[in-house]
């Protein structure tokens, strides 16, 4: 069996324990991964790649991403989400719209970011979240991104929902955290939902439900290594 299934990865889940529910309805011995990690918290499109589809890992997390996230301003969180608790901001007053629209400028293009310290990038041989979560000093090094655009869909204070298209190894967490920064407002997110890798689009994906169902065969689609 080889190919892709393009998955609606569900919330609180992780993107491998994802790739561990569908290899059971597979033959033993069969290859399967992921290509691009989503956060537990995130829903939506994750790539499983089945097979000699595997090979194709590193060509599809190069392609483009699509996000819909809903940043909340007036208050920042450890982990840059919701799952640590809040930290009120330094700013009183709501940032107006246009200072908004004025701060999300300096994200768009190449840019440089700071990982989040609560991220599975390794230091040392280690995953950066294991330290942070032990309280040990999390010292991730910046790194240029690219940030092909971001758009804001509603705004009313605090919440304010965004769709951010982006290239590979673009953390949104960070643009939350970054964009709060720049306000002075703290800002985190509250949801994520990816919608489209390349061609692979949200409305093409299916349920861990449905491959249970129907099989995983039924959901296989071609993809070249």
């Amino acid at each position: 069996m080889d190919g892709l299934i393009v998955l609606d990865k569900p919330d609180r889940i992780t993107s491998a324990g994802a790739v561990n529910l569908v290899k059971r309805l597979l033959d033993r011995g069969t290859k399967i991964g992921h290509a691009g990690t989503l956060d537990p918290f995130a829903t939506g499109v994750l790539l499983l790649l089945i097979g000699k589809a595997t090979k194709a890992s590193e060509r599809l997390m190069d392609q483009p991403k699509r996000y819909l996230a809903t940043i909340k301003l007036g208050a920042s969180t450890a982990t840059d989400d919701l799952d640590s608790p809040e930290i009120p901001g330094p700013r009183a007053s709501p940032a107006s719209l246009e200072e908004i629209e004025s701060a999300m400028a300096r994200f768009t293009g190449i840019v440089s970011q700071r990982p989040p310290a609560f991220s599975a990038l390794k230091i040392s041989g280690r995953r950066a979240y294991k330290l942070a979560r032990r309280g040990e000093s999390v010292d991730l090094q910046p790194r240029e991104v690219r940030i092909d655009g971001m758009e804001i869909l509603s705004w009313q204070w605090p919440l304010l929902k965004v769709r951010i298209d982006c290239g590979r190894g673009t953390y949104i967490r960070a643009i939350a955290r970054d964009l709060g920064e720049v306000l002075k407002t703290g800002g985190y997110l509250t949801e994520l939902r990816r919608t489209r890798i390349g061609a692979f689009d949200i409305a093409d994906a299916v349920t861990l439900e449905q491959l249970v169902r129907d099989g995983v065969g039924a959901h296989l689609r071609a993809v070249s290594p």
